[in-house]
């Protein structure tokens, strides 16, 4: 039922009411007595919301609703702590195209329910093992004010700005206004694309890539913009653009926030995917990488270790655990913001950061768990180091592999990286052909 980023799929199939009605009624029968919902901008939001505020309220947990049901996925996962909730539910796909829907569900931390709080709430699905409230004990469902204003009061908090610069924000028709906003309360020129909230992303794919802000790409390029940042539906990504107007690669963009936060001792946690890159930049710093499993929860959950400073994936979500344990893409941009205005621009901070050559791909399985179990066997039959913790990752004298099945969609993800592109292009065919064998 869950994936590595809460439940996904297509709404009408995968992802229906009578589904989040269920999620609802698990989470009131485990005992969240008052519960924080909200959504971002896709249509299906607001029945899926409708649900599961249904199911809390017939087990007797109340339903905190944010203000205008529309919010960041951070706005309503950091409201959880703020409002002295037990849980918070997002209704989103993240940047899932926009026939999907899904379900994620938080923690007082900031933090997305992990594999054991998830456990309890399939169990309880899946045995409909419903406590439901006497008639008169149901729970209420009432509007929680404030949360986006609380976000943004956090943000501004938490960045020192030098000097105000020219932003462009690509929200991608999805729900992170609130990154324009907290800009030009700082004092930056704001300009913003996409910013009205539209379930169908007619703007751009709810992904922001190198191929889908070419938009933001051309006009941040041909202005007086210092950079332009970038969101999926629920903003908890955020990717960037430079000042002219070249998306900032992922790995990069990660090995920049790295750096900048670690000192001697200090480590970042990132997924088994994280590029080489990243290790180098950290490690020029005095800082390190510790590697985990792919899915904010899990970069999450070691982030709680005293001398992790920073986490983050190549995917775009960026996670500072003296703030928060979301991914928060608002929270992402304004810290952007700040280390351009003090380090000077994008492009020159991006040129510091050594580029080794990464190919990433797909193979398509409709029986994907199986298969990787007998990938996973013969690689440990052929190769000496080897990371399972997450797929089979392999280390070589000269670069890497990882193969590992994706928590959301029915196919197998190959990455393979080297210092020199020859030995990327090898060690990536060596790879597929251990799924194709």
């Amino acid at each position: 039922m869950f994936g590595t980023s809460g439940i996904r799929g297509r709404v009408g199939e995968d992802v229906t009411a009578a589904l989040a009605l269920e999620i609802g009624r698990a989470l009131g029968s485990e005992g969240y007595d008052r519960v924080v919902i909200g959504r971002d901008s896709r249509d299906s939001g607001s029945m899926l919301l409708d649900a599961i505020a249904a199911g809390l309220c017939e087990c007797g947990a109340d339903a905190l609703e944010i203000k205008g049901e529309i919010a960041a996925t951070p706005t309503i996962a950091r409201a959880v702590g703020w409002a002295d909730a037990d849980a918070g539910v997002v209704v989103t796909a993240s940047h899932n195209p926009p026939e999907d829907n899904g379900i994620k569900l938080w923690t007082p931390s900031g933090k997305a329910f992990g594999p054991d709080r998830r456990a309890a709430i399939v169990e309880r699905v899946e045995s409909e093992a419903v406590d439901s409230a006497a008639w008169d004990e149901t729970g209420d469902r009432t509007t929680l004010s404030g949360a986006t204003e609380s976000h943004a009061s956090a943000i501004r908090s938490s960045v020192n700005l030098r000097e105000p610069l020219s932003v462009v924000v690509d929200v991608g028709n999805g729900a992170g206004q609130i990154t324009a906003t907290v800009l030009e309360q700082l004092g930056c020129t704001v300009r913003t694309l996409n910013a009205q909230p539209d379930g169908s992303f007619p703007g751009r794919p709810s992904e922001p890539t190198a191929e889908t802000l070419e938009s933001l790409e051309t006009l941040v390029g041909g202005s007086d913009a210092d950079l332009g940042v970038a969101h999926d539906g629920d903003a908890d990504r955020m990717m960037a653009v430079d000042e002219t107007g070249t998306f900032v690669p992922k790995d990069s963009l990660l090995a920049l926030f790295a750096r900048e936060e670690v000192g001697d001792g200090d480590r970042v946690a990132a997924p088994v995917d994280t590029s080489l890159a990243v290790e180098d930049a950290l490690a020029a710093r005095g800082g390190s990488l510790v590697r985990t499993k792919v899915g904010d929860v899990f970069v999450a959950q070691r982030a709680t270790d005293a001398d992790v400073v920073f986490g983050g994936e190549p995917s775009g979500a960026w996670i500072w655990p003296e703030e928060t344990l979301c991914p928060d893409g608002p929270l992402a941009a304004a810290k952007l913001v700040e280390l351009v205005a003090a380090s000077g621009p994008l492009s020159s901070l991006e040129s510091e950061i050594d580029s080794y050559p990464i190919r990433r791909g797909a193979i398509e399985s409709d029986d994907k768990s199986r298969r990787m179990d007998d990938v996973e066997r013969r690689v440990l039959e052929t190769y000496d180091d080897v990371d399972n913790r997450d797929g089979v990752r392999v280390e070589t004298e000269d670069g890497w592999f990882l193969l590992r099945a994706s928590g959301t969609q029915p196919i197998i993800r190959v990455t393979a990286q080297a210092r020199e592109s020859g030995r990327a292009a090898q060690l990536y065919e060596e790879a597929t052909e251990l799924v194709g064998e």
